[in-house]
C-alpha cells in the first residue's frame, strides 16, 4: 500500500456518505458524512472536547475517526491494493469486525472478526480480485436480509457495485458485469443487529465461526436457515442448535487464533 491509499480511499467512501441526514427510517441516526453523532460524541470525549452536533465536525476530525476506527480496524495499510478500499468501505458501512470476518470467511480462515497475523498471511493464496469479490458477494448477501433493505437497498446494492468495480481495478482485475441499481445514496447504516431474526446470515455465521473448516460449514449452514427460521418452528430450533453448536466452536477458534498469533493484549 503506498502512503496515499487512505486519502484516495477516505475520498471514495466519502462521495457514498454524503453529507448530512437524519432519517427516521436510518438505524445510525443523525449522520454528518457517515459519521453518526453517537460515534462522534464518543469521539470529542476522548479527546477531552465537549460534545457537539455532528452538523459542526471538522474535516480533520473526519479523517481521524475513519482512519482509526475503521481503516486501521481492518489493518488496510497491509491489504493489497484494491482490497484495502473494499474492506474499508465494508467496515465503514456494517461495522470492522463483521467486514473482517467476510474476509476471513472468504479466505476460509477462522471468523473472529479480527485481521490478525493469519489472516493477513493467507492473503497469499488467493488472488485479489476474487478476494474482493468474495467480500461483496458476502456483504450484499448480508443486506438483502435486513429490515431496511426495501428502503435504502437500491443504494446499497449500487454502493457495493461501484466499490466492487473500483477495488478490481485498483487490484489490476477485470472489471465484473455491471448490476442495474437505481441512483441512491447508499450512506445508510447497515448494522448486522437489524435483520428480520435479529441476526443477518453473515451475522449468524460470525458467531459460529470459531474452529477453522468446521467452523466455516456450521456458520453456512446457519446463514442459510436464518431468514427461513421465523417460517417453520422445527427451522427455529434446528437454527438454536447451530447456535449453541458454535459456541463451543468459538472456544476452540480462540484458541487457534492464539496459537496463530492473533491474539491482543
Amino acid at each position: 500500500m503506498t502512503a496515499s491509499s487512505f486519502d484516495e480511499a477516505l475520498r471514495r467512501v466519502l462521495v457514498h456518505e454524503g453529507g448530512y441526514a437524519d432519517d427516521p427510517a436510518d438505524p445510525g441516526g443523525a449522520t454528518m458524512q457517515g459519521i453518526t453523532q453517537r460515534v462522534y460524541d464518543g469521539w470529542r470525549r476522548r479527546h477531552g472536547q465537549p460534545v457537539r452536533s455532528v452538523r459542526r465536525i471538522a474535516p480533520d476530525e473526519v479523517a481521524a475517526i475513519y482512519r482509526r476506527q475503521y481503516w486501521d480496524a481492518v489493518r488496510a495499510d497491509d491489504l493489497p491494493a484494491g482490497l484495502d478500499y473494499a474492506l474499508f468501505d465494508a467496515a465503514v458501512n456494517s461495522g470492522p469486525a463483521q467486514a473482517a470476518k467476510w474476509l476471513q470467511r472468504t479466505l476460509n480462515a477462522v471468523a473472529d472478526g479480527q485481521v490478525g497475523e493469519a489472516t493477513l498471511a493467507a492473503l497469499a493464496d488467493h488472488e485479489t480480485g476474487a478476494l474482493v469479490d468474495g467480500v461483496c458477494d458476502r456483504r450484499l448477501a448480508m443486506l438483502r436480509s435486513l429490515r431496511t433493505f426495501s428502503t435504502f437497498g437500491a443504494g446499497w446494492t449500487r454502493r457495493v457495485t461501484d466499490v466492487r468495480a473500483t477495488a478490481r481495478r485498483m487490484a489490476g482485475a477485470a472489471a465484473p458485469m455491471a448490476e442495474n441499481a437505481p441512483d441512491s445514496a447508499g450512506a445508510a447504516r447497515a448494522r448486522p443487529a437489524d435483520t428480520r431474526l435479529s441476526r443477518t446470515p453473515e451475522g449468524a455465521g460470525g458467531l459460529l465461526s470459531g474452529a477453522g473448516v468446521l467452523g466455516a460449514v456450521v456458520a453456512e449452514q446457519a446463514d442459510r436457515l436464518a431468514p427461513l427460521a421465523s417460517l417453520a418452528e422445527p427451522l427455529k430450533w434446528l437454527f438454536a442448535a447451530l447456535m449453541l453448536a458454535g459456541v463451543a466452536l468459538t472456544l476452540r477458534g480462540a484458541l487457534a487464533r492464539i496459537g496463530a498469533g492473533e491474539a491482543t493484549p
